[in-house]
């Protein structure tokens, strides 16, 4: 590693300190992909419910750090809130004035779990306007269709 120069004192300065993958620390709320346990996005903490697999990681894990969208109402947040406290969790509001992230909470780890599936309650829907364009458009079913609707 070489020895930092003027130029990198100078730099650090004006700019702040290096950061790695800032992009992703800001979609995933401070922290990066790799150590996610658990991803929601806001509208899924707007909704009434705990989710169950946010409420099972909690209790299973306490090392695990909660990270809350401050853009997010606290009156969403704070049921998220009062589940860090009773399993002795910490967590933290993050609030980005520059970049509001689609996520509103993540569940974390200091270290690298590289998890696969992060979202919860994603569900493919099926895409109805591709079955609606395979139907044939030629000639001939356009006149069977005609003709069938006589």
């Amino acid at each position: 590693m070489t020895k930092p120069n003027m130029d990198d004192y100078l730099q650090q300065g004006i700019h702040g300190a290096k950061e790695i993958k800032p992009e992703e620390r800001k979609k995933f709320l401070g922290t990066i992909r790799e150590r996610v346990e658990f991803a929601l996005t806001q509208s899924q903490v707007r909704e009434n419910k705990v989710y169950k697999e946010i409420e099972e990681a909690c209790k299973k894990n306490n090392k695990v750090h909660m990270y809350l969208n401050g853009h997010v109402s606290y009156r969403f947040l704070s049921k998220y809130v009062k589940l860090a406290g009773a399993n002795n969790i910490e967590y933290t509001i993050v609030t980005n004035k520059d970049y509001n992230s689609e996520l509103g909470l993540v569940l974390a780890f200091d270290h690298a779990i590289d998890k696969e599936n992060i979202y919860i309650g994603y569900k493919v829907k099926p895409d109805l306007t591709q079955q609606k364009n395979t139907e044939k458009k030629g000639f001939l079913s356009i006149l069977k269709k005609a003709l069938k609707n006589r």
